[in-house]
């Protein structure tokens, strides 16, 4: 029987971070389950072991106070989830430069964030894991989906040199990487996308062509959030988790493409899904 873990899981309001929450409490460990409006999680509570916590992560104070609350209550923290995350959809010419930074700040600053907030007492007791959830973009690219790709990308840097700086501490990092997940992160993207292809311009034809991939070739394999959150809980409980976990078909399937095929071969790849003929 693994031993208790105290667990910190941000964006827990749906998805991936609610079930890696009751994945956690189901296993026996101690979990601060949080989301920037604590009354979305009011069904979440479970006596002695899962509690919550308000946290937005672009709030720098609040990251800090979320923090420090788990720790006056358990004493310690075992492991952090980055899990908090939007998708900011469009082409990247018309995305704005505020819709630009808005998605850096939450998908890599407000990541920055909290680690940098539990890595102190992480240090003092020379152990911890720091989960961060990159996705199947953060390795390819999904072409009207680049300020969330290039978020990805991002992170997957940040944890790469995580991972050696910590090392000396006995602190471990690794990126779970998911394909297609049934959550709500899938109907707010249509949201976006739907507005995109009413409003008039050089991409709206090619929006509609994104839209029906989002619905088919790029659904391929897709997973519930459990799936991921059995994962993450894993990698938690190992005595030696592996740097990165690919869930999923796509996720799996996509990675070894990678870097095998030529960009241009990747590129045609990416153009058939969208059924986007090359002028060039």
């Amino acid at each position: 029987m693994p031993r208790e873990r105290v667990i910190l899981v941000t964006g827990c309001s749906s998805g991936i971070g609610r079930a890696t929450a009751l994945e956690g409490a189901a296993r026996g460990h101690r979990v601060f389950a949080t989301a920037r409006n604590r009354h979305d999680l009011a069904d979440l509570e479970r006596p002695e072991r899962l509690e919550t916590l308000a946290l937005d992560v672009t709030d720098g104070a609040a990251v800090r106070a979320a923090v420090e609350a788990a720790l006056a209550r358990a004493g310690r923290l075992d492991a952090l989830v980055n899990n908090a995350g939007y998708g900011q959809y469009g082409a990247a010419e018309e995305v704005t430069l505020e819709e630009w930074r808005a998605q850096f700040e939450v998908n890599l600053f407000g990541a920055i964030a909290a680690i940098q907030a539990v890595l102190p007492a992480m240090r003092r007791e020379r152990s911890g894991t720091i989960v961060n959830v990159s996705s199947v973009s953060g390795r390819v690219a999904i072409p009207f989906a680049a300020p969330y790709s290039a978020s990805k990308h991002a992170l997957e840097a940040l944890s790469d040199a995580l991972r050696v700086e910590l090392s000396a501490f006995g602190i471990r990092v690794v990126l779970v990487e998911p394909g297609p997940i049934e959550t709500r992160f899938t109907e707010r993207a249509r949201s976006v996308v739907a507005p995109l292809i009413a409003r008039p311009g050089p991409y709206r034809e090619l929006y509609a062509l994104a839209e029906r991939a989002m619905e088919g070739d790029f659904q391929k394999g897709v997973q519930p959030p459990e799936a991921v959150a059995r994962v993450i809980i894993d990698a938690i409980e190992s005595e030696r988790p592996r740097p990165r976990y690919a869930v999923g078909i796509m996720s799996r399937a996509l990675f070894p493409l990678k870097w095998m095929l030529p960009d241009r071969c990747l590129d045609g790849l990416m153009r058939r899904a969208l059924r986007i003929r090359s002028t060039r």
